[in-house]
């Protein structure tokens, strides 16, 4: 049975991570396009499914799972791919706490801030209301904040988690990947361990064969 994502056609969010996930994973999947405009999120049938009317949603085989990060690591775990390891197991306790430890850092340093700047510059001015610059500014200063500590650890480490690519590092495309469209590209110009170590992330062919859309990505995965 090929696996059903439930999502939108744009890659900014949790939707695009978990297609990259499938990607790298070489895992044929569908997409099932969710009309957030139209509010096909917030209707009863999908909410059956996720009950906070939030995307993506993933079913296989009848088993529906929600929250992208949940959805990713269970795709790791399940469909381990060959000379990729984008999870440790966890057996392997040092390597697999230097993973969930990179991961933390991401969820609650990096995406809240990431994510606001994408909403303030972005959603914003899409909806027609105004930008709260006071919000913006804090989120700027404590994203510049986070990166100059990861530039301190990525001169140290190839990635977040050591020297291999990881799950830690690929989260960073949900909202990471919209800083350049906000006009705020903080990834690139930060410091040269940052920038190094973000167009490791966003040249794999994973990303980059989202670029046309979700479902285009969805579709070819199948062919």
């Amino acid at each position: 049975m090929v696996l059903k994502l439930y999502g939108p056609d744009f890659t900014p969010g949790g939707s695009g991570v978990v297609c990259m996930v499938l990607a790298e994973l070489q895992l044929p999947y569908e997409l099932v396009f969710i009309d957030m405009f139209a509010g096909e999120h917030k209707g009863a049938a999908y909410l059956e499914k996720q009950p906070f009317g939030k995307v993506p949603v993933m079913e296989d085989d009848g088993f529906i799972l929600y929250e992208s990060r949940a959805i990713c690591r269970y795709l790791v775990q399940k469909y381990p791919a060959t000379g990729l390891c984008l999870m440790p197991p966890e057996t392997e306790t040092e390597s697999r706490a230097a993973f969930e430890q990179a991961a933390s850092i991401e969820f609650a340093t990096f995406e809240p801030y990431a994510r606001t700047v994408y909403l303030q510059k972005i959603i914003q001015p899409l909806l027609r209301l105004p930008i709260d610059q006071v919000v913006l500014d804090r989120a700027l200063e404590n994203l510049t904040a986070t990166l100059n500590v990861y530039e301190v650890i990525l001169g140290k480490q190839r990635f977040l988690a050591g020297d291999e690519f990881t799950l830690a590092d690929l989260f960073h495309v949900a909202f990471g990947s919209t800083l350049e469209t906000a006009g705020c590209d903080l990834l690139s110009t930060s410091g040269p361990n940052v920038a190094r170590w973000w167009r490791e992330i966003i040249e794999r062919p994973s990303w980059a064969g989202l670029k046309d859309g979700l479902r285009k990505a969805a579709a070819a995965s199948c062919s």
